[in-house]
């Protein structure tokens, strides 16, 4: 009988929820202070959107799948994705613009799978469920304001999505800051199973 040799394979790739997170919170932030009214829907948003938002949350999205994280996976390059989809809206407008009613219906469908992944923060960190609960309030308002054409509704859902991309960022730098020095520097709060 000959001699087998098992050649094990060490995965030694870093966390890549991170750059999602930070992705994710600071396009979140920046698209925000648009809705609160701070400034106009801009170049710089739409930017943002294409590359940190969409395909840099993409990127991690992936490699979240290679963790064999379907989580982290499903989470982040879906969200790419949105972001990638909602300049693609924006960018499309001419004769192809969205009706109020189109993009509130947008947006309840991405509030309803921001719902549904909330839940499944619960088996996660209490800063995801921050992170999942305000993102699922924050589609919920948008929708709203945009059913309703109350332009009150989305200056406070700007408010309250600056609130979420900022949890979000804090999420991702306190996993950075935690890995880094070995202990928690930023608290997580870790779910309760």
């Amino acid at each position: 009988m000959a001699d087998v040799t098992l050649i094990q394979n060490k995965d030694t790739t870093a966390n890549p929820a991170p750059l999602g997170l930070l992705g994710f919170g600071m396009t979140t932030v920046l698209l925000n202070l648009h809705n609160a009214g701070f400034f106009g829907l801009n170049s710089m948003i739409l930017g943002m959107g294409l590359c940190y938002g969409g395909a840099a949350q993409v990127v991690a999205g992936v490699q979240e799948w290679k963790n064999n994280n379907t989580f982290g996976a499903t989470a982040f390059t879906s969200y790419g994705f949105f972001w990638l989809s909602l300049v693609a809206l924006v960018l499309l407008g001419g004769g192809y613009k969205t009706d109020a009613d189109g993009l509130a219906s947008y947006l309840i469908l991405w509030g309803i799978f921001t719902g549904v992944m909330f839940i499944g923060t619960f088996r996660l960190s209490r800063a995801l469920q921050w992170v999942f609960g305000t993102l699922t309030v924050l589609f919920g308002l948008l929708a709203i304001g945009e059913l309703t054409g109350n332009s009150g509704i989305t200056h406070f859902a700007g408010y309250e999505g600056i609130l979420c991309g900022l949890l979000a960022m804090y999420t991702g730098l306190a996993q950075v800051l935690n890995e880094l020095y070995g202990t928690v520097v930023l608290p997580l709060g870790a779910a309760k199973h």
